[in-house]
């Protein structure tokens, strides 16, 4: 694909846990978006650190090529390299940060460093619509869950989170409580759909102002478990994971509606691997409509880790010249603000 000096043509990485993700954008707009999951994982129940960064070695040379090839462009085109100094795994961070170091390195452009979870929010920016500004953004995962205030593409500010686990930890734990494999969060999601979310109760962890707490209902739910016998908990399923999934996202949309009323703001907006949740999903539209919010949610394949989401993020540093320099090393526990 030529390009010309004004151009401003990237290629962003993502290594921060088990997805090798590389992406390629073109004045804002992305023209390839690889990524290749790790299956090893699943036979442990949980991602393993030490396997992670090796296979992100084993497959971010192929996984760059590929994005390169998709896109069209060359090496001698690319104006910057982006990619994930944090949070996340250091091994896996390390691989990512090492590759494009070099990679700025040797074709003498500029490194972009790009923080993974406001990168979450800005894959609402791949394409349209976007959300105006000022947004609130509800950013869950795996090891975050937070409601963001978005004054900009490169000014938001943590307004809330939680105290203890996050909410893709309480799905992805209970799933294990519950026999159901990992990654446990789609397949609780999959049972819920087929099961009552009022066949049992869960205790709703209500902290003050706008943090979460989530160790308390999984804690509930051993009991439970513990309680009920293996048998019964298998004949009633897709009613407890139905259940446990309907409390999950009553306490999220409770503290997403108080900081909505706090702030005035209906601009509503919802990132991270747990915003691919079904029910979720769903349940944020259902109370769009009674509170009149816009919302705003990515297409599935940018609300999964993926390089895209970096890709954007990166565009909008390198417009603002916001580059690192070759001293970078990765941080496992990058603050958003």
């Amino acid at each position: 694909m030529p390009t010309n000096s004004k151009d401003i043509v990237l290629l962003a990485i993502e290594s921060s846990c088990d997805e090798t993700s590389a992406s390629v954008i073109l004045n804002g707009k992305i023209k390839s978006n690889i990524v290749a999951s790790q299956v090893i994982h699943e036979q442990f129940g949980g991602v393993v650190p030490e396997l992670a960064s090796r296979a992100h070695q084993q497959l971010i040379v192929p996984v760059v090529s590929k994005a390169m090839e998709e896109a069209g462009i060359q090496k001698s085109d690319l104006s910057g390299i982006g990619f994930t100094r944090g949070p996340g795994l250091l091994g896996a961070l390390l691989v990512g940060t090492s590759f494009a170091k070099s990679t700025a390195l040797a074709l003498d452009i500029p490194l972009v460093e790009v923080n993974h979870m406001q990168a979450h929010v800005l894959a609402h920016f791949i394409e349209e619509p976007a959300p105006e500004f000022p947004f609130l953004c509800l950013t869950v995962s795996g090891g975050h869950t937070q409601i963001v205030r978005v004054n900009a593409p490169l000014e938001m500010e943590v307004i809330g989170e939680t105290r203890d686990d996050a909410v893709g930890e309480a799905f992805d734990k209970a799933a294990k409580m519950l026999g159901l494999g990992y990654p446990g969060g789609p397949m609780i999601d999959k049972l819920a759909a087929q099961g009552n979310p009022e066949a049992f109760e869960f205790p709703v962890s209500d902290m003050q102002g706008l943090s979460f707490s989530f160790s308390g209902i999984k804690t509930s739910l051993l009991y439970f478990i513990q309680q009920k016998g293996a048998e019964f908990v298998q004949e009633n399923l897709a009613d407890i994971c139905a259940s446990y999934q309907h409390t999950l996202i009553k306490m999220l949309l409770q503290k997403l509606r108080r900081a909505s009323k706090e702030l005035k703001i209906k601009q509503i907006a919802i990132a991270g691997g747990v915003s691919a949740n079904s029910g979720l999903r769903k349940a944020l539209h259902e109370m769009g409509e009674k509170e009149r919010w816009e919302v705003y949610i990515p297409k599935f394949e940018y609300c999964t880790d993926n390089a895209a989401m970096i890709a954007m993020a990166a565009h909008f540093k390198f417009q603002n010249q916001e580059f690192t320099d070759q001293k970078v090393s990765p941080l496992p526990r990058f603050e958003m603000n």
